[in-house]
């Protein structure tokens, strides 16, 4: 049945990106609410601080903690696609992260909050490889980038709209009650995908030493794996502590800060379905390094930056972030067969995210803590521009 599905779409080499906008679209709404879940602790840092009397480094431990949850269900998310399919995994994984969401809300100490997003972070896991698995199994290759250019849209506009909903629910709502309305979204979501999905479902592969075999021979898997920890520094790791480094640093309100990081993500919309577009005209390799170039300097600029520049930085370094992540996971797809690609997004994704995710906003909130908070910025953006020549070596096949 998996081989028919996928012979199925690998043979309509005609299909227009058009034909798949409703199955991609409903994809990319949950991918919203999902992402959205994983970084809304972010703009409700610098309250979560003061309400719960939080150190620099507690409060940058919620992303690493999160991302460790993240990391290990990544890892086994082939086990449950391959018993239930993409689909059931999906929605399992859309309500299980918004019950869970709905409980950190509840918890009323920071032993209990940290129980509550290390689950957030493993349900969550689930959808990301069932995600793109039913996405480059349905659209034919050729359209990839542009596919996958629309579904990350969800992530930029997670990052627009995440500073914007949580100071409008604040307005209303306490910072605690702002998570139950998101989780119990997220559930919603889960459900209404359930039921009104038309998106074709098929097993995923499980994780077997046969399946994972093929890959670790490959080096440009292990490159891959550099190149996303680097690509979640410069969008995610930045992102999160940027409101308490603006806060703390810059003598900004939260209010402002979240302001100024919402008006920066608006022109990140179409940014990432230029990108898409670019990448199928001038190939993977020259826009990968062309983009973590300009991510790497940006990044760096925002720890040396004075007040008066600051905003303008905050402004372009989105810009070039949201960009690596089109031309990333087409190029992911490109390496290895179409039956181990949820399996290489299953390795390379965790570790990405528990690095850049997690490791590196730990790290800054360590060197915030210790009176050095730009230096946590200039490091990133460094280590970013460090990976710059790492695309030209790597080995993609043409087809798939």
């Amino acid at each position: 049945m998996k081989n028919k599905i996928h012979n199925k779409s690998e043979n309509h080499g005609d299909d227009t990106i058009e034909s798949q906008l409703g199955p991609l679209f409903f994809l990319t709404s949950i991918f919203f609410l999902n992402f959205t879940i994983r970084i809304v602790i972010s703009p409700l840092l610098p309250t979560i601080l003061a309400d719960m009397n939080l150190t620099h480094e507690q409060a940058g431990s919620f992303f690493l903690i999160s991302a460790s949850g993240y990391f290990i269900s990544l890892l086994c998310s082939g086990f449950v696609s391959s018993r239930i399919k993409h689909k059931k995994t999906i929605v399992f994984s859309a309500v299980a992260t918004g019950i869970a969401f709905l409980v950190t809300g509840l918890s009323q100490s920071l032993l209990s909050m940290r129980i509550g997003l290390f689950v957030v972070g493993m349900t969550s896991a689930l959808y990301l490889p069932s995600g793109i698995a039913m996405l480059t199994s349905s659209i034919s290759s050729r359209n990839w980038g542009k596919a996958i250019g629309i579904h990350e849209l969800a992530p930029n506009l997670s990052f627009l709209l995440a500073p914007m909903t949580c100071e409008g629910l604040l307005l209303w709502l306490s910072w605690r009650s702002v998570l139950v309305v998101i989780g119990g979204t997220s559930i919603l979501f889960g459900i209404a995908f359930f039921k009104f999905s038309t998106v074709k479902d098929f097993p995923g592969e499980s994780p077997v030493l046969k399946s994972f075999l093929p890959l670790i021979a490959t080096p440009s898997f292990w490159m891959m794996i550099v190149l996303f920890s680097l690509g979640v520094t410069g969008g995610l790791g930045v992102y999160s502590m940027l409101p308490l480094y603006l806060v703390n640093e810059h003598g900004m309100l939260q209010s402002q800060a979240n302001t100024l990081i919402t008006m920066s993500r608006v022109l990140t919309l179409p940014m990432a379905l230029l990108v898409g577009w670019l990448s199928d005209h001038f190939g993977l390799k020259p826009t990968l390094s062309f983009v973590l170039f300009l991510t790497g300097i940006s990044t760096l600029l925002i720890g040396v930056a004075a007040d008066s520049l600051i905003q303008v930085i905050i402004f372009c370094q989105p810009l070039f972030a949201v960009c690596f992540f089109p031309p990333a996971f087409a190029a992911l797809s490109h390496i290895g067969s179409k039956e181990t690609r949820n399996i290489a997004v299953s390795f390379t994704i965790p570790i990405a995210f528990l690095i850049g995710g997690g490791v590196v906003p730990n790290v800054i909130g360590f060197l915030g803590e210790k009176g050095f908070f730009p230096m946590g910025f200039i490091i990133a953006g460094g280590l970013i521009l460090s990976g710059t020549i790492i695309p030209l070596f790597l080995k993609l096949q043409k087809n798939n």
